[in-house]
């Protein structure tokens, strides 16, 4: 090989590593499978923003066929064909609940008269990604209908760019209202006592917010009994908490794919993303955002000193106009959940609430632990010092984590002995 090429060969390959490597905490176990799993992650990204520039596509239809084909690689899992499954004596149904698409899971009947535990699971995926029927979505509710005997309702709801805020909300609502009432809940043969709501990430917050409603509207007689959240994202009000500041370059979830994921749930405008990173779309000038709403997500206040290491608030004096008039799911609680008041919370159903360290998303579930709390709600927040945001979800080869396996097995045995 001449010199030229072997130039042209050793810089290639530095490029090549700049771009694969990042560094990881040492509490991450398993670096560099995270490490390449999140240059592959980006390439993605960085595939549909140049297709979707040359007017291809959509960004977020190739992300999505690029999602699809991650899943596909998975081995070891369960899996399932529509009408079928492969656990003996499993059924397993995609139909509709009023309007909306769900695939029903249940397990072979008991005897005459027995009761099953039920559950409502919403996927995440920044409300724009993501299928609750394939991958390990699919696989943990095949293993959590027959572990624990349980019928497991997971919703298809609508995503963005086809839809926005508050259209998510609402199917994932009208989905709970259907199955929640007695006449269904009879046919599955469900426990009206014994009935869970749980979601990861963005499906964290349907799953929150869907429970906080059902827990104060009295038209509905049978309220969820726990709820299961899974690194939950609660707020979009401050994008300059601990965990966002921490973890704002970590995989697999950066705060600036967050932001995005936000404004494009809201149907805001994406050219607010810096303004929006700076918080000065909270500034004090708003009047619309009171004293007592900030105190509710405060995290200088609910955070555990641990936490909040040696990071001081970002509160902008004045920021962007009428910002608060002009995206009011900002302030809805329909969209952040965290935001609702004490007198909601105290209804709520009791939680499990899973964190992790390496999470931008870690701080809004380890506040909302906290003010359901002080609400009176029983709480169990499982902290994962070596976890990251979509850690729930790698469980199966080439993409397999031990704290994802634990973390789905914590879940499960919480889900067994609290529902």
């Amino acid at each position: 090989m001449g010199l030229k090429p072997l130039v042209l060969t050793v810089l290639l390959t530095l490029a090549v590593a700049y771009y694969i490597y990042r560094p990881m905490p040492d509490a991450i176990e398993q670096p560099w499978k995270l490490i390449l799993m999140d240059a592959m992650f980006r390439s993605a990204m960085h595939l549909a923003s140049l297709k979707s520039w040359l007017g291809f596509d959509h960004y977020i239809m190739s992300v999505r066929q690029s999602a699809e084909g991650y899943q596909s690689t998975m081995t070891g899992l369960p899996s399932t064909e529509s009408g079928g499954g492969v656990m003996p004596g499993m059924k397993i149904s995609d139909i509709t609940f009023a309007g909306i698409p769900v695939r029903v899971y249940e397990p072979p009947a008991g005897g005459e008269g027995h009761l099953r535990r039920g559950l409502m699971f919403f996927h995440g995926g920044g409300w724009a990604l993501g299928s609750g029927k394939t991958g390990t979505y699919n696989a943990i509710n095949l293993m959590v209908s027959d572990e624990l005997n349980t019928v497991v309702v997971s919703v298809e709801y609508r995503l963005y760019p086809e839809v926005h805020f508050p259209v998510p909300y609402l199917d994932c609502l009208t989905a709970a209202k259907h199955f929640l009432s007695p006449e269904v809940l009879a046919k599955y043969a469900v426990d009206p006592e014994r009935v869970a709501v749980s979601g990861d990430s963005a499906g964290g917050n349907l799953a929150a917010a869907v429970a906080q409603e059902i827990s104060i509207d009295d038209s509905v007689t049978v309220k969820f009994s726990v709820q299961a959240l899974i690194y939950p994202v609660l707020q979009a009000l401050d994008f300059n908490t601990p965990s966002y500041l921490q973890n704002q370059y970590m995989p697999i979830l950066t705060r600036k794919v967050m932001v995005q994921f936000w404004l494009q749930y809201l149907g805001a405008e994406l050219s607010l993303h810096p303004q929006v990173l700076a918080n000065n779309h909270s500034a004090l000038q708003h009047s619309a955002f009171s004293p007592e709403l900030r105190s509710r997500l405060d995290w200088n206040a609910l955070l555990p000193q641990r936490f909040k290491k040696n990071h001081k608030p970002v509160v902008m004096e004045k920021g962007l106009h009428e910002v608060l008039k002009k995206v009011p799911g900002f302030l809805d609680v329909r969209a952040a959940p965290l935001l609702a008041g004490p007198e909601v919370l105290t209804k709520c159903p009791r939680a499990y609430i899973l964190t992790c360290e390496y999470d931008v998303l870690r701080d809004d579930g380890l506040m909302y632990a906290r003010r359901l709390q002080d609400a009176g709600v029983s709480v169990t927040n499982d902290h994962y010092e070596g976890g990251f945001h979509g850690c729930f979800s790698f469980i199966a080869w080439p993409m397999d984590f031990d704290v994802g396996k634990r973390a789905v097995r914590s879940y499960i045995n919480w889900l067994q002995n609290n529902l």
